[in-house]
C-alpha cells in the first residue's frame, strides 16, 4: 500500500474522528472556560481583596527602557490560568464519572438466560423419555 493509502485508511477510523470531533469542542470549550474566569469568576474575588485585578500582579525584574520593554514575572496572569485549569479538570471529571455511571447502569441489567441450543433441547427430551420408562 502506499504511503497516502495508509494515511486515508488511519485517518476513516471512528476512534481519530471522534478524537478530531473532541479537540474541537475541548477548544471551544476551553474558551469558554477562560472568558467564565477573567470575567465572571476573577472580578468578585478582585473585589473580595481589597478591588485588587489578578493580571496586574507581577514581579518587574527589569525596569523598561527606550530600547527594550520591561522584564516581568506575571504571576496574576498564572494564577488566573491555574482556575482555568482547576474549572477545565473538574467539569471532565464529572463527565467521565457520569459516563461510569451509566455504563453500570447497563452493565446491572441481567440479561436473559440463553436459550438452549437443539442438541441440548434433544437431550433434555431424551432424558424426559427415560425417565418416564
Amino acid at each position: 500500500m502506499s504511503l497516502l493509502a495508509d494515511f486515508k485508511k488511519f485517518a476513516m477510523r471512528g476512534n481519530v474522528i471522534d478524537l478530531a470531533v473532541a479537540v474541537v469542542i475541548g477548544a471551544a470549550f476551553g474558551r469558554i472556560v477562560t472568558s467564565f474566569v477573567n470575567d465572571v469568576l476573577m472580578p468578585p474575588i478582585g473585589l473580595m481583596l481589597g478591588g485588587v485585578d489578578f493580571t496586574e500582579f507581577m514581579i518587574t525584574l527589569k525596569d523598561a527602557t527606550e530600547e527594550a520593554a520591561a522584564v516581568t514575572i506575571n504571576y496574576g496572569a498564572f494564577i488566573q490560568q491555574v482556575v482555568n485549569f482547576t474549572i477545565v479538570a473538574f467539569a471532565i471529571f464529572m463527565v467521565i464519572k457520569s459516563f461510569e455511571r451509566m455504563k453500570k447502569k447497563e452493565e446491572v441489567e441481567p440479561s436473559a438466560p440463553p436459550k438452549p441450543s437443539a442438541e441440548e433441547a434433544l437431550l433434555t427430551e431424551i432424558r424426559d423419555l427415560l425417565k418416564e420408562k
